[in-house]
């Protein structure tokens, strides 16, 4: 039997850009001055029901908290901002399952599909009962090859340990630079959290870091949740801080969280669920 979360408005960017759901999974970088897919065209969830011919196909990237979870493999996202609302059904073909907590928003990369139970069975040896995909058939289907906790900085930073090693897309406003690989994700909404700490590796795999990491601008920051030890960083990913960068961090975040990146871009965020 389906459950469900109270819904916020979902956000859809077509995308050739595979977020990771493993730390495995590496993006490739765009060219300089090069305007990706999931940044030149965003549509809604209305737009996905209304349009599934010139989205069947495409990979899509969305982020939502409003889950109804149909079975071990298979969940459906619910958009009531819109007249009417839409259900885009959600099939995890990622090979992990995945936790849809309450509260936390995902996000999910996939190819949107004609959803038909049968060949669906087939296609990815699943067992769906048909009867309970009845007013899915025929309609758009995401096959998720990425699904990622998407917490807010805030909610990272005040409950860690539920995020550490964890991959997790993080949305917020970039505040506090430091170089070209140092900065802090800012929080305002929740009282009494902390700002999260976000590290960019030197990795020709990090898709597109210097064009988007400037003050004030709006992201999404995917990447692996690790506690600040200045000593497992340095000699994991390659950091070379000088000495005052260095203790000015240990002083301000030793032992605290820090996002180590491997994807970076604009946020396509509505207002709605930014909230």
């Amino acid at each position: 039997m389906a459950y469900g979360f109270r819904s916020k408005a979902l956000a859809l960017a077509i995308s050739a850009l595979i977020l990771p759901a493993c730390a495995e999974n590496k993006p490739e970088a765009s060219a300089p001055g090069e305007t990706t897919q999931q940044e030149a065209e965003n549509v809604t969830a209305e737009e996905v029901a209304d349009k599934t011919s010139k989205l069947i196909g495409k990979s899509v990237t969305i982020r939502s908290n409003a889950i109804n979870k149909i079975s071990p493999s298979t969940f459906a996202v619910t958009d009531d901002d819109f007249f009417g609302g839409d259900t885009i059904l959600i099939v995890n073909a990622s090979g992990e399952a995945q936790e849809l907590p309450e509260g936390t928003e995902l996000q999910i990369t996939g190819e949107v599909k004609k959803f038909a139970s049968a060949d669906f069975n087939n296609e990815y040896k699943l067992k769906l009962n048909s009867k309970d995909y009845e007013k899915f058939e025929g309609k758009p289907a995401i096959v998720a090859q990425s699904i990622a906790l998407a917490p807010k900085p805030g909610q990272v930073t005040t409950n860690p340990d539920e995020y550490y090693n964890k991959v997790i897309a993080v949305p917020g406003e970039i505040e506090n630079v430091t170089g070209d690989d140092v900065f802090t994700l800012d929080e305002e909404r929740l009282i009494g959290a902390e700002d999260l700490l976000v590290l960019v590796p030197d990795n020709k795999d990090v898709v597109p870091y210097k064009k988007n990491v400037k003050k004030g601008e709006t992201v999404v920051a995917t990447g692996t949740l690790e506690k600040f030890v200045v000593a497992d960083l340095e000699k994991e990913y390659g950091f070379a801080w000088d000495d005052g960068v260095k203790t000015k961090l240990e002083a301000e975040y030793k032992e605290k969280p820090v996002l180590v990146v491997n994807t970076i871009y604009p946020s396509a965020l509505p207002s709605s669920l930014e909230k």
